[in-house]
């Protein structure tokens, strides 16, 4: 009787070990993933982390602690831009319950310049595809195929080591815009144009179907008539993700797209000053390119500025 209880306590001893190795194993995969992205929303530009070699100043030092007065007033705007962006992620971690953990398929938007270290999370309905021709640019792509994505390299298509490495060392910007009128344009742009047929039969004729009473059979199969009002009920009904999915990325938020609580952006950049901080990343970008060779690329461009007697934006001006 002895001998059967003795071996049932050592099976019993193997059995916690085992649970006791998994269960680790599980809590250092779960922190893998998590030391992805935290060490970015910590990370000093200043520290000595194989970025910077030593007598010269890179792009992120230039933003962080400019060198020439007249963009000293443009950094202290982009330091309270990121410290409200880091505030409200503070405030949102606290009331949160559910803890999330970025994976590389939550990083498709961020488009990578390997050659200036640029990473650009793209957030539709804000000059996303004119950002992108500039990527393409940047990176050598000929400016008329900016509408190609296949030519832009993003974020997820690398390792977890690339992308830790990039999150830390890389410039990365996004830009955004007053959300009520990124959803006006948003369904301008998809709802009321005839030729966007897709989207009306994805989504219109769903919408229809869901929120108009009493809907003519045309409406129902076309979906090309979607008003405002159903359209903002399809967005704010709780039943559309649960059904749907993740909302189609012209009207998911730029938080959901981007995650700036997660990822430390050196810039945030707004549509209602395009302009001036366009101009203040390519001043950066131009650091690492020749002003002749980019100019070069934007003559396609230039052409149609000219040509119709329209000024030229300043951050097109690459001379």
């Amino acid at each position: 009787m002895k001998q059967p209880l003795a071996e049932l306590m050592r099976m019993s001893r193997i059995c916690r070990m085992v649970l006791a190795t998994c269960l680790g194993s599980f809590v250092l995969v779960i922190f893998y993933f998590q030391s992805m992205f935290q060490p970015v929303m910590r990370r000093d530009p200043f520290v000595a982390d194989g970025c910077c070699r030593k007598g010269s100043r890179n792009a992120l030092q230039e933003l962080y602690n400019p060198s020439q007065p007249e963009w000293s007033g443009a950094a202290v705007l982009h330091e309270a831009r990121r410290e409200q962006v880091a505030e409200a992620c503070r405030l949102h971690s606290a009331t949160s319950r559910k803890r999330r953990v970025l994976t590389p398929a939550d990083l498709k938007h961020l488009v990578v310049d390997e050659e200036h270290e640029l990473i650009y999370c793209y957030v539709p309905k804000v000059a996303c595809t004119n950002w992108k021709r500039v990527m393409m640019v940047l990176t050598g792509h000929p400016v008329e195929r900016g509408h190609v994505p296949s030519n832009l390299k993003t974020l997820n298509q690398y390792s977890i080591a690339e992308i830790n490495h990039r999150l830390k060392s890389y410039f990365k910007f996004l830009f955004v815009r007053e959300p009520f009128e990124r959803l006006v344009s948003a369904y301008r742009n998809k709802f009321t144009l005839k030729y966007n047929a897709s989207f009306h039969k994805r989504f219109g004729t769903r919408i229809i179907r869901r929120y108009r009473k009493n809907a003519t059979q045309e409406a129902l199969a076309n979906g090309d008539d979607v008003i405002f009002r159903e359209f903002v009920e399809y967005l704010v009904d709780p039943g559309t993700q649960r059904s749907d999915g993740p909302l189609n990325e012209h009207w998911q938020t730029a938080y959901q797209l981007c995650h700036p609580c997660h990822i430390h952006y050196d810039l945030v950049g707004k549509y209602e000053s395009l302009e001036d901080d366009a101009n203040y990343i390519l001043r950066y970008a131009k650091s690492t390119r020749t002003t002749d060779a980019m100019a070069a690329q934007f003559f396609t461009l230039q052409l149609d500025f000219v040509m119709f007697n329209y000024t030229t934006p300043s951050y097109l001006k690459l001379d």
